[in-house]
């Protein structure tokens, strides 16, 4: 053979290994997914933390006509909001304070605290609240908010107060 030959054969050979060889493709590295945070889920349902944010359940007083003990109408969606907390969280309790005005005899007072806190304890529970998460107690006239003699601040102390004992 002549080198003529041979440089063509050898020329041929590498042209024919060229071609049979595979040719890799480089791929870019798949980036590794960024977690997404995960928002928590919103059921609905009243958290400890709604007692001191949500504007119904901040309410926590309920006012009462002279010498009555029947719960006024403007107060109903504040049971309502307070008996769904009740249900959604059923290791709560809640005292309910029973207060009257200064006028009338001690047991008197006693006894009207003691209605008014029954009526809200029966608003609660008509709404859903259970009966063995409440607990009504009486101070009559023992506890005022307002000591002055008026109207003005008789109509505060005559009230039941919403006191959460657990959350």
């Amino acid at each position: 053979m002549n080198t003529a030959t041979r440089v063509l054969l050898a020329a041929s050979i590498v042209i024919a290994l060229a071609a049979c060889s595979k040719k890799v493709k480089e791929e870019a590295p798949t980036p590794e997914p960024t977690p997404t945070p995960v928002a928590p889920v919103d059921d609905g349902r009243y958290s400890p933390e709604d007692l001191d944010t949500d504007a119904c359940l901040r309410q926590r007083t309920v006012y009462f006509d002279f010498d009555q003990d029947t719960l006024r109408p403007e107060f109903q969606a504040i049971m309502a909001c307070h008996a769904k907390y009740l249900t959604d969280r059923p290791e709560s309790r809640v005292t309910l304070e029973g207060n009257a005005d200064e006028r009338g005899t001690r047991e008197y007072n006693l006894g009207l605290g003691e209605r008014r806190g029954n009526a809200v304890s029966g608003a609660l529970q008509g709404a859903g609240g259970s009966a063995g998460q409440i607990t009504v107690v009486s101070y009559g006239e023992e506890r005022p908010t307002c000591t002055d003699t008026s109207e003005t601040c008789w109509q505060q102390n005559r009230r039941v107060e919403i006191v959460y004992t657990a959350k």
